[in-house]
C-alpha cells in the first residue's frame, strides 16, 4: 500500500468517528455543526435493575460455616444487649428513692376558707353573693363559710327557726342560687348555724345545749339534703360534752362514702390552751376546728408551741387571725405590713387558713365594716394602693399554696422563736423546701437575728433563695445564708431551697 492509499484510509475512520470524537475546525465547531463543549450520551434502550440474588444463590450462601457464625454472633449480641438494657432499667428503679404517699386530703384542707360573717356588709345581701364569686374564685378560695342567716331573736329561744333565712338577709331560693353557682366554681359552702347569734349566750342558756344540738342535727339534715357541704357551730368544748354529740356526727357524715365528698363539722374552739385543743381533735371526731390561739398567745414562743402540739393535727385544723370571734384580720394587724406579714403565715402553717371576707384587701373598719369591691371608687384615696397591693399578696400566697406539696400538707419542723418572731420548715419528700421567717415587733424596735437550729436530723442548706418577702429589704431571687437570719420589724419572708436527696 503506497502513501497516499494510506491517507485515503485514515480519512475514512476519520469521518466513522462520533461526531463527539472529531476533531474541532477553526471555528471552535466539530463537523456537522455541532458547538464546542456539548456533550451526547447515549442511553441504552433498557434499562439494566438490580435484582439481588436469587433464593438458589442465597441457599448456597446460607448455609456456609461463616454465614452461620455470623448469624450467631449477632443473635448473642442482640440478646446480651437487651439484658443489659433490662438490667440497667432494673438498678435504676431499685436504686431511686421512693416517693412518699400522698396523705388523704378533704376539700377543707386544698385551700383557704372565706367567712362571709355578713351579707349585708359583704353584698348587700344573699342576693348579691353570687355576683361576687369570681372575685372569690381568682383567689383560690376552697370554701365559703356563710352566716349565721336563720331567723331569731337576741335571746328569744322561742323565735328561732334554723331552717329558715331572715328576710333582712335574703330568701332560701338566693341561697341556693349561690350554691349552685359556687359548686360549678368547685368552692365548697359551709353554713353557720349558732343558734343565738344575735345575743348574749350562744345557746341562749348552757344549760339548753342539749336541747340547741338536737335542733342543729335537724337544721344539719335538712340543709345538708339541699346540697350544702357542712355546718359550722360555736363552742366545740360544750357541744362535744353533750349526750347529742354523736347524733350530730352521724347526720353530718351519713350517706358520705370512700367515693363521694365529704361534708364538713366545723368547730369554733376559744379560749383553751393547743394540749387541749389537741385532745379535743382526738376525742370530738371534729372535721376541723377553728380556735384563737393566734390571737390570744402573742409571743413568738408560744406561738411556736403551739404549732409543734397542733402540727401533726393539721388536717383537722383552722387557723386564723381573729376569724374565730368573726372579727377581721385588721383588728390585731393594724398596719398594711403586719397585714402581709400574717397572712404569709397563715398560709404557710401546718393547718387550713381561715379568713374573714375583707381580709384579702387589708378591710378596715368597725365590727361589720361594708366590702370594698371597688378600690379605685369606693376606697378613701389613701387607701387604694395597700388595698390593690395586699389582694395581689393574698392571691400570690393562696396560688402557691395550692401548687406546692411541702405547703399544702407538708411535715413542719420549728427552727427558732423569739418574743416577737419565729421561724419554721415545710417539706415534703421530693418537692421544694419552703422556710417561714417573720417578726411582728412594733414599729421602731430593735430587728431581730434568728439562728435556725434544726431538729430531727433535718439538714439546711447554706443559702437558700428568697420566694417572697413582704419588704423590699430582700429583693426576690436573692440568696440568703441561713445560719442567721436577720428581719426588721413588720418583716416577714418566705424561702425556697431544693431538695437535694
Amino acid at each position: 500500500m503506497n502513501k497516499d492509499t494510506e491517507i485515503d484510509m485514515k480519512e475514512v475512520e476519520l469521518n466513522e468517528l462520533d461526531p463527539e470524537k472529531q476533531p474541532m475546525t477553526g471555528d471552535g465547531q466539530a463537523p456537522g455543526g455541532e458547538k464546542n463543549g456539548s456533550v451526547k450520551l447515549k442511553v441504552p434502550d433498557d434499562e439494566v435493575t438490580f435484582t439481588g440474588l436469587s433464593k438458589d444463590e442465597l441457599m448456597k450462601v446460607a448455609g456456609t460455616p461463616g454465614w452461620v457464625r455470623t448469624r450467631w454472633v449477632l443473635l448473642v449480641l442482640f440478646w446480651l444487649g437487651w439484658v443489659g438494657m433490662l438490667a440497667g432499667a432494673i438498678v435504676i428503679i431499685v436504686q431511686a428513692p421512693r416517693c412518699k404517699p400522698i396523705p388523704e386530703m378533704s376539700w377543707w384542707n386544698e385551700g383557704p376558707l372565706y367567712q362571709i360573717t355578713d351579707v349585708k356588709a359583704f353584698s348587700e345581701g344573699l342576693k348579691g353573693v353570687a355576683d361576687k364569686l369570681d372575685d372569690l374564685n381568682q383567689l383560690k378560695v376552697k370554701g365559703l363559710v356563710i352566716g349565721p342567716l336563720h331567723t331569731v331573736q337576741a335571746n328569744e329561744i322561742t323565735g328561732l327557726d334554723l331552717q329558715s333565712i331572715s328576710p333582712d338577709r335574703g330568701t332560701e331560693e338566693e341561697l341556693l342560687a349561690v350554691l349552685e353557682k359556687a359548686h360549678k366554681k368547685s368552692i365548697s359552702v359551709v353554713l353557720d348555724l349558732t343558734p343565738n347569734y344575735l345575743g348574749s349566750n350562744v345557746w341562749f342558756d348552757d344549760a339548753k345545749t342539749g336541747e340547741m344540738i338536737d335542733r342543729i342535727k335537724a337544721a344539719a339534715e335538712y340543709w345538708l339534703g339541699k346540697g350544702f357541704d357542712g355546718i359550722k357551730i360555736p363552742d366545740l368544748i360544750m357541744a362535744a360534752s353533750t349526750p347529742e354529740w354523736p347524733k350530730l356526727q352521724l347526720a353530718v357524715h351519713a350517706n358520705v362514702t370512700d367515693n363521694s365528698k365529704k361534708r364538713a363539722l366545723m368547730g369554733v374552739v376559744e379560749h383553751v390552751s393547743a394540749q387541749v385543743l389537741s385532745q379535743l381533735v382526738n376525742v370530738s371526731g371534729i372535721s376541723l376546728t377553728l380556735s384563737d390561739l393566734l390571737s390570744r398567745e402573742s409571743g413568738g414562743k408560744e406561738r411556736i408551741m403551739a404549732m409543734d402540739t397542733l402540727h401533726s393535727q393539721q388536717r383537722s385544723v383552722g387557723w386564723g387571725l381573729g376569724a374565730a370571734q368573726k372579727d377581721h384580720l385588721s383588728k390585731q394587724a393594724t398596719t398594711t405590713t403586719l397585714i402581709r406579714l400574717y397572712q404569709l403565715l397563715l398560709f404557710t402553717l401546718p393547718g387550713t387558713p381561715v379568713f374573714t371576707y375583707g381580709d384579702e384587701i387589708g378591710l378596715q373598719g368597725n365590727d361589720t365594716p361594708k366590702m370594698v369591691w371597688n378600690v379605685e371608687k369606693e376606697a378613701p384615696e389613701s387607701n387604694q394602693t395597700d388595698h390593690a397591693d395586699i389582694r395581689k399578696w393574698f392571691r400570690s400566697l393562696s396560688d402557691l399554696r395550692g401548687k406546692e406539696r411541702s405547703l399544702l400538707h407538708g411535715d413542719y419542723y420549728s427552727l427558732a422563736s423569739s418574743p416577737s418572731s419565729l421561724c419554721f420548715l415545710r417539706l415534703w419528700d421530693q418537692s421544694e423546701r419552703y422556710i417561714t421567717a417573720v417578726n411582728w415587733g412594733k414599729d421602731g424596735s430593735e430587728p431581730v437575728t434568728l439562728k435556725l437550729t434544726p431538729t430531727d436530723g433535718v439538714e439546711l442548706p447554706e443559702t437558700a433563695k428568697v420566694k417572697l418577702s413582704s419588704t423590699e429589704d430582700k429583693q426576690v431571687d436573692s440568696m440568703i445564708k441561713l445560719n442567721e437570719i436577720t428581719l426588721k420589724a413588720g418583716e416577714a419572708v418566705l424561702l425556697q431551697f431544693p431538695y437535694t436527696g
